[in-house]
């Protein structure tokens, strides 16, 4: 796994094989579209057609649909392009959210789409839990009732006990799948378990249990075609690529460019870096590549990149249950030492932005949430002299021409991070780099794959690692980054408490209050939990405050903020998203179901 897979599954992206299309027709005949999916590296050719298995051949925006497609606005979530569902109307308050199906949708087999459809799918959700499908009594965003109104529409309704701005959201990125293949997976009491679920007691917690215990069925159902009501219907997959046709019952069909899609197998950056030059793909989201390779990639016939908004930073974040990071001096020193710009440079030259300062936010969204407000935060710009009296007011000492520790043993910062990771390797050496110049013993130190790395890192094996932060559009999920589990603020049943460093995955090990200037004690993460629920008013106070004491108080030190950087050629089809649209953060499947791409 890369680092495009880990930013991509975050909100969220050379076994070459040859691109001639199928049935004879080639990739210049403009009848075959190929890219990657960002989501799935590694191809698995014995996975199932099944879009809730984390390896199974469902391509999302290509053979697997939702009902529809969020648009990553700066600051509303509730923005979407359709996808199964056609329109949709939000309740005021958020309380409902009321969705029309596209009339003329029909499955791949000639069924058409139907609301029971939508509401079979919404059960199979609930089995995986979490968002608007938690089955906890008092969970936020949770929904209460679904109501089919009639075959092309439903409704559903959030629970009033515990609402969260998130709920439309969680609701509109519902997977979409046939109730008639997929109907035995279910019981036929299903839905009077969850009616049961919601309560309390030994029944409720009986019933809950229950529908918990058929997610290894739902991940491991194995359709014996694929039934898609996308725009495309999978073919046949192998190890170096799947194969897609066009969907002739898609709602959208006449407007699909290209009659196959494939989709190439990578592993890693190298892989697609050799599909870049030799033109080999219609587009691909941003791989990290040296300088030379860009040059490359960029000397290729009809290549182009395209860049946009993304809502996803980088950042160095300490555990604080370690010394010396406890001490926000400390944290304020190495602040003053990093030369983001250079960092970026040498890390994320083409699909980064250096961070403007530390505020918890992506700099674009931190502009439209804070206003003047945002420039008025610390930027810690590169101040060796600060630094020093930083480091002096925590205690640290001069050795010649290393800090030591206030006691006199040595200080070694040493920053995890996971070796496939390129870019973020390479910032880690930059970082590491200018530490050393600055007086600061510094080194990295890398773990084998990113699995095995966050597990280390929620167990509290690193003093400090690469963490992503910042993601949006939900400002509640922005800041559950800085302020939410690893940081000791857990929420279950609509009740928020604090646990101590190194308890139920606090790794950061901040404190429970901190005292913010000009506006006193706050407990941050509650602040975090009201922004799921608060008008857009009150949500602009809240992020001023949290914004400030994210910038006050360090619990990281952000580094870049990722462009979307997206890489296209246009020698077989036209129409790809231009600069900073938002379809940049959406596969290149939903571009094509929306009609968006023609033949060259």
């Amino acid at each position: 796994m890369k680092r495009l897979a880990a930013v991509a599954a975050s909100l969220g992206l050379a076994a070459v094989t040859a691109c001639g299309g199928a049935g004879g027709k080639s990739a210049e005949s403009g009848d075959l579209y190929t890219t990657i999916d960002a989501l799935k590296p590694g191809i698995d050719a014995n996975a199932p057609i099944n879009p809730f298995n984390p390896k199974g051949n469902a391509f999302r925006g290509y053979n697997s649909m939702s009902l529809g497609w969020t648009k990553n606005h700066l600051t509303d979530p509730n923005q979407f392009y359709p996808g199964i569902a056609e329109s949709w109307e939000i309740a005021p308050d958020q309380s409902s959210i009321t969705i029309r199906l596209q009339r003329d949708n029909k499955w791949s087999d000639g069924r058409p789409v139907t609301a029971e459809d939508v509401k079979f799918s919404i059960g199979l959700a609930y089995t995986q839990g979490g968002t608007a499908y938690a089955l906890n009594p008092g969970a936020a965003g949770a929904a209460s009732d679904i109501q089919v109104v009639d075959d092309k529409t439903i409704k559903v309704t959030q629970s009033a006990e515990n609402p969260s701005a998130t709920f439309v959201r969680s609701i509109m990125e519902t997977v979409v799948v046939p109730a008639h293949v997929w109907a035995g997976v279910l019981p036929a009491d299903f839905w009077e378990k969850v009616k049961l679920a919601r309560g309390e007691g030994p029944r409720a917690e009986a019933a809950r249990a229950e529908i918990t215990a058929l997610a290894e069925k739902v991940t491991s159902f194995a359709p014996p075609k694929d039934v898609s009501a996308g725009p495309f219907v999978l073919k046949r997959v192998n190890p170096g690529e799947a194969l897609l046709v066009k969907n002739k019952n898609f709602y959208n069909t006449a407007k699909i460019a290209p009659s196959y899609v494939k989709i190439l197998n990578y592993t890693g950056n190298e892989q697609v870096w050799n599909y870049l030059i030799a033109g080999k793909l219609d587009n691909a989201p941003f791989i990290a590549a040296p300088a030379g390779v860009m040059k490359r990639i960029g000397e290729t016939s009809g290549s182009g990149i395209v860049k946009g908004y993304s809502p996803v930073g980088e950042a160095l974040a300490f555990n604080r249950s370690k010394k010396p990071y406890d001490n926000v001096h400390v944290r304020r020193a190495l602040a003053y030492m990093i030369d983001r710009e250079q960092v970026t440079k040498i890390a994320s030259p083409e699909g980064g932005a250096a961070s403007v300062t530390t505020s918890g936010m992506h700099q674009r969204a931190g502009k439209a949430w804070l206003g003047d407000g945002f420039a008025a935060l610390e930027p810690y710009k590169v101040d060796l002299a600060k630094a020093g009296e930083e480091l002096r007011a925590a205690g640290m000492k001069k050795n010649g021409a290393r800090w030591v520790m206030p006691d006199g043993r040595p200080w070694k910062v040493t920053i995890a991070v996971p070796a496939p990771f390129s870019d973020w390797l390479a910032g880690a050496k930059a970082v590491t780099s200018q530490l050393n110049d600055a007086g600061v013993e510094a080194e990295v130190v890398t773990t084998a794959d990113y699995p095995l790395y966050l597990e280390e890192l929620a167990a509290g094996k690193y003093d400090i690692g690469f963490w992503l932060v910042a993601l949006g559009p939900a400002p509640y999920n922005i800041f559950q980054r800085l302020y939410g589990a690893s940081n000791g603020w857990q929420l279950f049943g609509g009740r928020l408490r604090h646990v101590a460093p190194g308890k139920e995955g606090n790794w950061m090990g901040g404190p429970e209050t901190l005292d913010v200037e000009g506006v006193g004690k706050v407990n941050p993460g509650e602040l975090a939990v009201k922004l799921n629920s608060a008008p857009e008013a009150e949500q602009k106070k809240i992020i001023a405050i949290l914004a400030k004491a994210a910038n006050q108080d360090l619990p990281v030190i952000q580094l870049w903020d990722y462009v979307n950087t997206q890489f296209v050629n246009t020698t077989r089809f036209t129409g790809f998203p231009g600069t900073d649209s938002d379809l940049l953060r959406l596969t290149s499947g939903v571009w094509l179901q929306l009609g968006m791409i023609k033949k060259k």
